[in-house]
């Protein structure tokens, strides 16, 4: 068969990336993640958590990935307990088969016709099929279940999306048919929900591929901006129609990456976003900016072109989350307005002078309402300090979801906030039970958080513990044969046993890591342990129920034997 050029670039593409990424232990492995970084590239989430979702392997139903999103945030089991929303919030659950072929074919919408009957029915048991289905699929469904049901009474406005990527240029009607009859077994469940059946082909992922979200965004003013003759600071009405402008793309999608160091969601239809969604709607006589407290951007640099418009790079709406949203709702439904509107928004345009300033502000004008505590830790001076520290030694800290993923940083030098707390729980908690099991959740317990995070540790411990922690998930990633589910179940087992086989202790102090050399970890050390907890793991079960036990370390200790240390 003959292929067309995007076919032949895609290929390329896809080979290249793999061979500069070298985190995957084969090319399907990394096409599967690829493909879920295209699909999702709206979404603007971090390679970690698309990483995460990644559960394809035996028995996956025709599942390679699949994401529950609430309000475009990825959900995790550990939030579920303490998960809320106002009503009328978006849930989505989104499953990517990935294929590295020229086709489509309807077998994979086949299994998931079978899969969607046998999981979506909320009458049937789960683990009913936990020999038909991996335990990474069983337990998406039933997070995307248990997610439905916490938020019952907020009459959730529910996505199911299907992706189905390859890289074909044709799709036969008999595919584009199952996808239909697809589509109705679904909604035998959820008569309500929006479901979709995506066929992502080369020239498609093409597009994706070689879009880039706007950077450098120029925006024309009202009038002349107050700028007390200082080149970092611009205050400003912008014409409502104008805002929605600088806040959209080419195609009239919201731009998200925009808005990601606001660390409050959009909070759906609250009585403040009603208010604000009235006054857009019916206030002629006042002025917009009268009845509104305002937007505040942060950019790292601003180029007045003219006296009415500026050039701004990097934008980032730190606050007005809120009042952005609505604006893009109300002009998205009424495209007419914008022609005739003459209303404004009051916008400040901020080049914070240093780091410490620019999270001082993020923290300001966040905190005048309640915001969950784990989102706000981030502006602590430590996770400065940590970021400065790491970064003068090639790991770069993710304090800023995707800062460095969008300067092109390999994704193997960057480390997450929550993966350094795994690890820092690990290790001087002796903890990976809880490290596994609460990835998301880590950060809201206070006493938790100040003994990891104490002015006391030398920034050292954190360099450590994290290059530690990456140099051990590289290696895990690139074993064969495992699921992503058993990656992640013994990894932190992995790291805890390699670094007490080295220190000679279980109990492991900040201060113990600070000479901690990390010239000893080689793949034969972490490979004589690995396998050894992967045979004990299987052996209890090989599930992740076995890795979030708290009693998993003992047997660990047990097994490798080290009792008395």
């Amino acid at each position: 068969m003959v292929m067309t050029n995007n076919q032949i670039l895609i290929r390329e593409i896809i080979s290249q990336e793999y061979n500069n990424n070298q985190q995957f232990s084969s090319q399907d492995t990394f096409y599967e993640f690829f493909s879920a970084s295209l699909v999702l590239k709206d979404y603007d989430f971090s390679s970690e958590e698309i990483e995460n979702g990644l559960i394809g392997g035996p028995n996956d139903g025709g599942c390679d990935a699949a994401y529950v999103i609430l309000n475009n945030e990825i959900i995790t089991p550990d939030q579920v307990n303490t998960l809320d929303c106002v009503k009328g919030s978006t849930l989505e659950f989104v499953i990517i088969q990935s294929k590295n072929v020229t086709g489509f074919g309807e077998d994979a919408i086949m299994k998931w016709k079978t899969i969607s009957e046998n999981l979506f029915d909320m009458s049937n048991d789960v683990t009913l099929f936990k020999d038909r289905y991996c335990e990474g699929v069983r337990d998406a469904f039933m997070l995307f279940r248990d997610v439905i049901t916490k938020l019952i009474t907020k009459q959730l406005k529910i996505y199911i999306k299907y992706y189905y990527v390859t890289v074909a240029v044709d799709l036969h009607q008999n595919t584009i048919a199952q996808g239909e009859e697809l589509k109705k077994i679904v909604a035998k469940n959820y008569p309500s929900a929006n479901i979709s059946v995506n066929f992502i082909g080369a020239d498609k992922l093409m597009d994706l591929y070689n879009t880039e979200a706007d950077v450098n965004i120029n925006v024309k003013l009202a009038d002349q901006a107050i700028s007390l003759g200082k080149e970092n600071e611009y205050v400003t009405l912008i014409n409502l129609s104008e805002y929605y402008n600088f806040i959209t793309d080419a195609e009239g999608n919201l731009l998200k990456g925009i808005f990601e160091s606001n660390v409050r969601d959009y909070q759906g239809n609250n009585s403040v976003n009603s208010c604000i969604a009235e006054t857009l709607r019916s206030s002629k006589l006042e002025d917009f900016w009268w009845l509104n407290n305002g937007i505040t951007i942060l950019s790292d640099r601003i180029i007045p072109i003219t006296n009415r418009q500026l050039s701004i790079l990097n934008p980032e709406v730190v606050n007005g989350l809120q009042t952005s949203t609505e604006i893009f709702n109300f002009f998205s439904e009424n495209k007419d307005s914008l022609k005739n509107e003459e209303r404004c928004v009051l916008v400040r345009f901020i080049v914070p002078p240093s780091e410490k300033v620019r999270d001082n502000i993020i923290f300001a004008t966040n905190n005048q309402t309640n915001i969950p505590k784990s989102s706000l830790r981030v502006t602590d001076s430590i996770h400065l300090q940590i970021e400065m520290y790491c970064k003068s030694r090639g790991l770069y800290y993710d304090r800023r979801k995707n800062y460095y993923k969008n300067q092109k940083k390999k994704a193997n030098d960057i480390i997450s906030v929550s993966f350094l707390a795994q690890c820092l729980i690990t290790l001087l908690l002796r903890k990976p039970d809880f490290a596994r099991a609460r990835p998301s959740t880590l950060l809201t317990d206070d006493k938790i958080y100040h003994t990891l995070y104490s002015d006391k540790n030398n920034l050292s411990t954190y360099y450590i513990i994290g290059k530690l922690g990456k140099i051990i998930q590289d290696n895990i990633r690139k074993t064969p044969d495992w699921s992503s589910s058993e990656k992640n179940d013994i990894l932190f087992y992995v790291l805890y046993c390699v670094a007490v086989t080295l220190l000679g202790k279980t109990t492991i102090k900040s201060s113990d890591i600070i000479d901690f050399d990390l010239s000893q970890v080689q793949d034969e050390l972490i490979n004589s342990i690995k396998y050894k907890i992967y045979e004990k793991y299987k052996e209890l079960g090989g599930n992740g129920s076995v890795a979030k036990n708290s009693q998993f370390i003992e047997r660990i200790d047990e097994l490798m034997e080290f009792t008395g240390k």
